[in-house]
């Protein structure tokens, strides 16, 4: 979905929404120090580490998910882990196990890389269901049972996944379940020709995106900052009838004769507080129709199942989704 206008400029909210707004733009203006282009993902990567939420990244190879994901770690100095998921990957090899101590006769529990502040899922599709599994718990409630103790997570845990679109060898498709528990599915495409220039010019004045120091990528925030953040979302209001529209939006994705399923509760939860994150990065202290529209694809695309009919007209849920978005009264 694309947004019906740009960010609208209004009056600041408190405080803690004004330390938001600046939170993104300092975060923003470090992580393009290394990447070129991709404004919208970076902000909807922001704004899901703001609002608390997993963002599931889907482009071809080569679009510098990966490099995203790094520098949004290195920006708001977070523990930083990657898993490369591969038809073999084990839920052991993500949440750990225990093992025998030769030393201490004992078997000591070793955590596994799932234990960091943010987590590259990468190539997610390319592992089975049954380890596609092992993230549900975490992903829903910060909390890993392993060898039957209950373990948390860091409060700013949060899942970056990535996966290609059109290679279908040796990939499963994610279970409804899992695509559930992601806020956005946000779509990477190619840079314009403008931005693929600078990234030629760039490399070949010596930028190494292997090395993120070098390309002065400086930490602009704090781990205890990003939590103040989310603060701010306590601060944003949203009238009835934004609130209302919300609710009529992911209603309306159930009742559409072109949808076999429709998005649930858990949709409508995220939409608001996505809108609510938006507002806050953006420094308003309320959220708008225009913050709900501009994230209703994000949002609930990846949600969607479409009829029998629907995918037999060649449509995609994106179109299906913007379909349902214009049939629903825009609050003034």
């Amino acid at each position: 979905m694309t947004p019906t206008a740009g960010p609208i400029s209004a009056a600041p909210g408190s405080a803690a929404v004004t330390m938001a707004n600046r939170l993104r733009e300092a975060g923003l203006h470090e992580i393009r120090k290394a990447v070129v282009g991709q404004d919208e993902a970076l902000e909807l990567m922001l704004c899901g580490l703001i609002a608390g939420g997993h963002v599931l990244l889907e482009g071809v190879p080569g679009v510098a998910k990966t490099l995203m994901a790094r520098a949004l770690a290195r920006t708001v100095s977070a523990e930083f882990k990657r898993i490369q998921f591969t038809p073999d990957l084990m839920p052991a090899d993500i949440l750990g196990t225990s093992i025998f101590d030769l030393k201490t006769q004992a078997f000591v529990l070793v955590r596994g890389p799932i234990f960091t502040d943010l987590l590259l899922a990468d190539e997610i599709n390319r592992a089975p269901a049954k380890t596609q599994s092992a993230l549900l718990e975490a992903m829903q409630e910060r909390s890993v049972s392993l060898e039957g103790k209950l373990s948390q997570l860091s409060p700013i845990f949060t899942v970056f996944a990535t996966q290609n679109p059109v290679e279908s060898e040796g990939t499963y498709p994610l279970p409804e379940a899992q695509l559930d528990r992601f806020l956005f599915k946000v779509e990477v495409g190619y840079p314009s020709d403008k931005e693929e220039e600078d990234i030629l010019v760039a490399v070949n004045r010596g930028f190494d995106s292997g090395d993120l120091e070098r390309a002065g990528v400086r930490p602009a925030m704090t781990r205890e900052e990003v939590l103040q953040a989310r603060a701010a979302m306590a601060d944003v209001t949203i009238e009835p009838p934004v609130l209302a529209y919300v609710r009529k939006l992911v209603g309306a994705t159930r009742k559409s004769p072109r949808i076999r399923l429709g998005a649930g509760p858990r949709a409508a939860v995220h939409l608001l507080l996505a809108a609510k994150a938006l507002a806050a990065l953006r420094g308003r202290g309320f959220v708008t129709p225009d913050d709900v529209r501009y994230l209703a694809g994000p949002v609930l695309k990846h949600r969607l199942l479409l009829s029998p009919d629907a995918e037999l007209d060649g449509a995609t849920p994106g179109d299906v989704l913007r379909e349902v978005v214009s049939s629903v009264e825009v609050p003034r």
